[in-house]
């Protein structure tokens, strides 16, 4: 009798780099490949708007920002690309700026966009929850509002919610303060 080797259908970060470019952006979860659309207009002012709060705060405490895409390798089966991210000034070493990136964010920011909405607030939350994300952020650029949420054991708490007429404090990033209004700006 001829014994059959499993193979392992799931995909790894080294064969995904192998791919042709394309012109697209992929995760992975669990080793399952996910195409991310394009973001619209709007999503992307408010990245934006985002990435310059967090880049002011970036010189403020020597901390570093990223914006997508940029692989945020979580193991080589775990593969996403928020759309910001932050590393506080102590953690900077982990980053290595000619490789990709495997640590673990200390804020990973996502902006929502109608095709990304369920697995933003679902799958991908879980997965940040599980390689232990402190903070994040789900960012609503039609209802202009920001969502906090906190590590809380083994699953993220939301421990804030604001609208564009309140001042967002981060409860994990010290001194971080500023009116949601920057926001959502145009």
């Amino acid at each position: 009798m001829r014994f059959m080797r499993a193979t392992d259908p799931r995909v790894t970060f080294a064969e995904l780099q192998e791919w042709p470019d394309d012109g697209r952006r992929y995760e992975l979860y669990d080793g399952e490949v996910v195409v991310v659309p394009s973001p619209f207009p709007r999503h992307q002012r408010v990245a934006v708007n985002i990435e310059e709060i967090l880049r002011e705060y970036e010189h403020a405490t020597g901390g570093l920002m990223f914006h997508a895409p940029l692989d945020i390798v979580l193991s080589e089966h775990n593969v996403v690309q928020p759309d910001v991210v932050f590393f506080r000034q102590e953690r900077r070493h982990l980053i290595d700026m000619m490789a990709a990136t495997r640590a673990a964010p200390d804020l990973a920011v996502e902006v929502l966009s109608r095709s990304t909405e369920a697995r933003d607030r679902g799958r991908k939350l879980q997965l940040l929850a599980r390689f232990g994300v402190p903070e994040c952020w789900i960012v609503d650029p039609v209802q202009n509002t920001l969502e906090i949420y906190l590590l809380r054991g083994p699953a993220y708490e939301r421990v804030a919610a604001h609208d564009e007429h309140q001042e967002v404090q981060s409860p994990t990033l010290l001194d971080l303060s500023f009116p949601a209004a920057r926001v959502f700006v145009e």
